[in-house]
């Protein structure tokens, strides 16, 4: 059986390969009861193709209108301010009670995600490569930049994000 992650990862490599413009949400952070697990990936594509859940579907479905009606505002309009871009972006999803009722959180909870807009494609292509090898890779991002670093590592990491950095 395929590993989701090195699919989601795939598919959005060749997407960037393809010159689409496309988003990597990654959850970096819950709070109460979550749906998916801290380090769930999905992958979003200008055209509207999802691959990979951060929540089970409220959230993707979310993020799925929020960003193809950014993409379709600059395509019609020739704006492109609009079109998220740079450096990544976090967002959290059920601060409130209603917010998690509405977006389907269980039990209250909140989840936090790192958005990162247009990765990379030969980074991309190089993560996947070693993956589809069997190489465990850390990736490491750059909030304030959005720059991108990877290398090989002999045991698997947590997840760990340095808000100076």
């Amino acid at each position: 059986m395929e590993n989701i992650d090195v699919m989601v990862l795939r598919t959005l490599r060749n997407w960037r390969q393809a010159g689409q413009r496309a988003l990597l949400a990654t959850v970096v952070r819950t709070w109460g009861s979550s749906p998916r697990p801290i380090g769930s990936i999905m992958a979003l594509c200008e055209t509207g193709a999802v691959v990979g859940s951060v929540s089970g579907g409220c959230i993707e479905d979310d993020l799925i209108y929020r960003f193809t009606q950014a993409y379709a505002t600059g395509q019609n309009t020739g704006e492109t301010s609009v079109i998220p871009s740079g450096a990544p972006q976090r967002v959290k999803y059920g601060i409130t009670a209603d917010e998690a009722h509405r977006f389907g959180l269980p039990c209250g909870g909140t989840l936090e995600l790192l958005l990162e807009f247009d990765p990379d494609a030969d980074g991309l292509d190089t993560l996947v490569q070693s993956l589809e090898q069997g190489q465990l890779m850390q990736r490491t991002t750059a909030l304030t930049s959005g720059a991108v670093s990877l290398q090989t590592s002999d045991t698997p990491t947590e997840l760990f994000i340095d808000d100076d950095k």
